[in-house]
């Protein structure tokens, strides 16, 4: 149950209904994490291109892999909401439902590449003491596994991106859609 006013979809009014309407139209249905913005409906489109940039841009990291990083952050912090939607995007591509569960409660207990252990342990490092990667190159670990710079960007871009985005839903309290399971369209 959010802890703030959140305007239902039948409730909008304005430019808040276009932008309902719009998600409705290209995603299938609305996310709960779009409705906590309502009070600011532009911070809603703003959001939507920030996560199609870093999810769904061209990049050296495949969309499973950005995935796998989403799973790791949510789960370290504790993000139901979040590991439970990004743990089912993932799911579209491991096909493993039970490697997924893996992955949020221990990922270092999976037979996971080397290249995708460094990626989650990044993840994990970046997430829990972001303090020290300001006297610690993280990175190193990323390039070790012969990962380029660009790909390290897109790798902290999504790792910065569901810090974020776990912490709204957290402190305002956002809970799971009613027929979470269906997923959404891109």
């Amino acid at each position: 149950m959010s802890r703030i006013k959140v305007i239902q979809e039948h409730e909008a009014e304005g430019r808040l209904k276009e932008i309902y309407d719009q998600l409705t139209q290209s995603r299938g249905k609305l996310a709960e994490v779009h409705k906590i913005q309502s009070l600011r409906p532009e911070s809603i489109v703003k959001h939507m291109d920030l996560y199609m940039e870093i999810m769904f841009s061209k990049s050296e990291l495949s969309r499973a892999r950005r995935e796998m990083i989403a799973v790791v952050v949510s789960a370290a912090n504790l993000c139901e909401y979040c590991q439970t939607h990004h743990g089912s995007a993932l799911n579209h591509y491991w096909k493993d439902e039970q490697k997924v569960q893996q992955l949020r409660n221990n990922f270092k207990e999976l037979d996971l590449s080397e290249e995708d252990l460094a990626l989650c342990e990044y993840a994990k490092q970046v997430t829990l003491n972001p303090g020290k990667a300001e006297s610690t190159d993280v990175t190193e670990i990323l390039k070790s596994k012969g990962f380029s710079d660009s790909a390290i960007l897109d790798a902290t871009l999504v790792v910065a991106y569901f810090n974020f985005v776990n912490r709204m839903v957290l402190s305002l309290g956002v809970g799971l859609e009613a027929d979470e399971g269906q997923g959404y369209k891109y």
